[in-house]
C-alpha cells in the first residue's frame, strides 16, 4: 500500500472515470505510460522537419543493383548528368 496525497488521489479517480478502469492501480499505469511516451520520446525540432523536407526533396541518383551503385561510388561508371 502506497500513501497518496489528497490531490493526486482526486486526479487518479478523474483518469479512472475518463478512462474506464476498474482500479486505481490501471490508472497509475495508464499515467506513468502516457507520460513516459512524452518524456522519452520528445518531439521533433522545426528546424530538424525543415532539414529532414529538404533532404528529402533532394533528386537521388537511380541505380538498378547494388552493383551498380558500387561501381557508381568507385567513380568507375560516369554518372549521368542530369543527377549531377
Amino acid at each position: 500500500m502506497i500513501d497518496i496525497p489528497a490531490e493526486a488521489n482526486q486526479i487518479l479517480n478523474i483518469v479512472k472515470a475518463r478512462h474506464n478502469l476498474r482500479t486505481k492501480s490501471e490508472a497509475i499505469t495508464r499515467i506513468a505510460i502516457e507520460y513516459g511516451t512524452k518524456m522519452l520520446e520528445p518531439e521533433v525540432k522545426p528546424v530538424y522537419l525543415k532539414k529532414f523536407d529538404s533532404l528529402s526533396a533532394e533528386k537521388g541518383i537511380p541505380f538498378k543493383n547494388m552493383a551498380e551503385l558500387r561501381k557508381l561510388i568507385e567513380g568507375q561508371t560516369p554518372m549521368r548528368k542530369k543527377y549531377v
